[in-house]
């Protein structure tokens, strides 16, 4: 999947950069470092919300909203399990905090007011309380966050019912825009096991999954139904939808006005 410089700070070129006098949003994906299954990139949770932000910012070009997708941030929170597997990265929620503090500030410095965060990966839970603070120090600045795969009904797309991680949707939306990188021949089955307390099962309460105990090949949702079709459909439903968000951000206020 290639995105095209002119909307991806990442290979932007500061002569394309400055061809547009002011940007209207900066579109941030954040993901993490984690296996995905046996078949998909440890970084799957990243490159997925690159490759739709880039898709929203050229489309919204059309409509005249002047957006920059931001480096990805391969950052997660990993749960008990996950964190003692080769190359699972875990990042706090201090960490990420700090990060993405930086990033506005930066932001606001260069009279870019907005930002859309696209989230790729579900332990990422620090966004709400990290938002909050930063609108009680400047509410002129807008900051919202999206779960690109929460966007719109899983059951209208894909067929698994049960599907997590590395999953039926996942896998065919890397299938989609990543084909070269996803190697089906070494997929497992994403079988997962409930939690021996059936409270957690229930969501009466909430703790973190050990991984280890949960699944076998670190994937929860069968693989095996994915197609690039299927992924395909779904995020040009997604990127539309995020392209009328972008619309109403740019014509509304700053949220502290």
């Amino acid at each position: 999947m290639n995105c095209p410089s002119a909307f991806d700070i990442t290979t932007a070129k500061w002569g394309e950069v400055k061809e547009t006098e002011h940007y209207d949003v900066a579109i941030l994906p954040w993901g993490a470092t984690e296996p995905h299954n046996y078949h998909l990139p440890y970084c799957t949770d990243m490159l997925s919300s690159a490759a739709i932000a880039c898709e929203v910012a050229a489309a919204a070009k059309g409509q005249g909203i002047h957006a920059m997708v931001l480096p990805g941030m391969p950052l997660g929170s990993q749960n008990p399990g996950q964190t003692d597997l080769p190359f699972c990265l875990h990042f706090s929620q201090a960490t990420q905090t700090a990060v993405l503090v930086d990033i506005v500030k930066s932001l606001k410095r260069q009279g870019i007011d907005k930002l859309l965060i696209i989230n790729g990966h579900g332990g990422n839970s620090f966004f709400k309380g990290a938002i909050r603070d930063l609108l009680a120090e400047d509410p002129s600045f807008f900051i919202c966050v999206s779960e690109w795969y929460t966007v719109l009904p899983h059951k209208d797309y894909f067929e698994e019912s049960v599907d997590d991680h590395a999953g039926e949707q996942e896998t065919s939306v890397m299938l989609h825009y990543y084909p070269d990188l996803v190697r089906m021949d070494l997929a497992g089955e994403g079988k997962s096991r409930p939690s021996p307390i059936e409270g957690l099962n229930t969501k009466v309460a909430w703790h973190p999954r050990n991984w280890r105990q949960t699944t076998d090949d670190t994937g929860i949702g069968n693989p095996f139904k994915a197609s690039a079709e299927k992924g395909r459909r779904y995020a040009e439903a997604v990127v539309e939808r995020y392209v009328r968000l972008l619309a109403d951000l740019v014509k509304a206020a700053p949220c502290g006005k």
